[in-house]
């Protein structure tokens, strides 16, 4: 199983958390918050999953989701000036889609 999510509030403005994205949903089925509750958590298990063995999830207009390889880099510590090196990681990505993007300007 996958960790519970949460989207919480960024300083820039107000944000939606899942609750309410969960809510919003809701009204909008006319399913009941629990069925929207499993639905949900089981979209961002099935992009996690995915994304962990590799795989893209596109959703054509809105976006895709996919891993990005980091190359291992030098670095310094701030407080010591000592140098540092940083190893290469996966990082999960996003690229909103034309639609989206659309929708957003």
């Amino acid at each position: 199983m996958v960790a519970s999510f949460k989207m919480i509030k960024s300083n820039r403005g107000a944000a939606l958390n899942k609750q309410d994205f969960i809510d919003r949903i809701a009204a909008k089925t006319q399913l009941s918050k629990a069925d929207v509750a499993r639905a949900v958590e089981a979209f961002l298990e099935t992009v996690t999953e995915a994304l962990r063995q590799g795989e893209e999830v596109t959703f054509i207009g809105f976006g895709k989701f996919s891993v990005q390889q980091r190359k291992a880099r030098d670095a310094v510590n701030p407080s010591t000036r000592q140098k540092i090196r940083i190893p290469a990681s996966k990082v999960p990505k996003f690229s909103a889609g034309a639609l989206l993007k659309a929708a957003v300007k």
